[in-house]
C-alpha cells in the first residue's frame, strides 16, 4: 500500500477533516481509487482513498485549492509550499492531491511499526519464538537479541551500528507473515 506523509504540524486538520488534500510538488505516482495509509509526525492515522489527482502550475492554483489543503486562501498556501519546497517558483509544476480518510484509527500506529500492520514487534518476537519451529539459529538469536535489547535500536547497535536494523526487520516481518497464515495474529489495520 502507497503512503502519504505529513508534517506533525498538520495531524489534527488530517484528523478534524480540516485537510482532505495536499499539494506535492512534480509528479505523483497516485490515481483515483488508491488506497494509502496517511502518516503525520511518525504516526500511522488511518487509510484514504484518492479522489482526485490534478497537476496544475503553482501560479494556476486556486484558494478553493487551498481551502482542501487546510489553508485560509492561496497566498497561505504558497507560504506553505515555500517553507516545503525551497525552489519552487510559478511555474513548477505541483500534483493535487484529494482523498478521505476510509479508515481512522482510535489510537495512531508508530510509522516504523506499520510493516507489521499495527502489530507490535515485541509481541511478534515473542510469538515467534513459541510458535514457529522453523526459524533458523540466526533468527532465534537475532529474536533473542532484539527482544533482550527491548528495541531496534539497542538490538543494531549490539550488531554493529544502525545499519543493522535491516537484519532484525526482515526476521520480524518473516515472523508475522508466518504467525498470520497460523491464524495467531491478524491485521490491526
Amino acid at each position: 500500500m502507497k503512503n502519504l506523509k505529513f508534517d506533525g504540524k498538520y495531524k489534527d486538520m488530517l484528523l478534524n477533516g480540516k485537510k482532505n488534500a495536499t499539494i506535492r510538488m512534480g509528479k505523483v505516482n497516485l490515481k483515483p481509487g488508491d488506497e494509502v495509509l496517511i502518516h503525520a509526525g511518525g504516526y500511522v492515522l488511518g487509510k484514504a482513498r484518492i479522489k482526485r489527482v490534478e497537476r496544475k502550475k503553482v501560479s494556476e492554483l486556486t484558494d478553493e485549492d487551498a481551502v482542501k489543503d487546510g489553508f485560509k486562501n492561496k497566498e497561505e498556501l504558497l507560504d506553505a509550499l515555500k517553507e516545503h519546497y525551497k525552489n519552487i517558483k510559478p511555474d513548477t509544476e505541483v500534483t493535487i492531491i484529494e482523498f478521505e480518510f476510509t479508515k481512522l484509527l482510535d489510537k495512531p500506529i508508530l510509522s516504523a511499526d506499520f510493516p507489521y500492520e499495527g502489530n507490535n514487534p515485541i509481541e511478534i518476537a515473542e510469538l515467534a519464538l513459541k510458535h514457529l519451529k522453523d526459524l533458523s539459529f540466526e533468527e532465534v538469536a537475532l529474536l533473542k537479541l532484539f527482544l533482550q535489547s527491548g528495541s531496534l535500536r539497542k538490538a543494531a547497535y549490539k550488531l554493529g551500528g544502525l545499519n543493522k536494523r535491516y537484519k532484525i526487520r526482515e526476521v520480524l516481518r518473516k515472523a508475522y507473515e508466518e504467525l498470520k497464515k497460523m491464524g495467531i495474529m491478524e491485521p490491526k489495520l
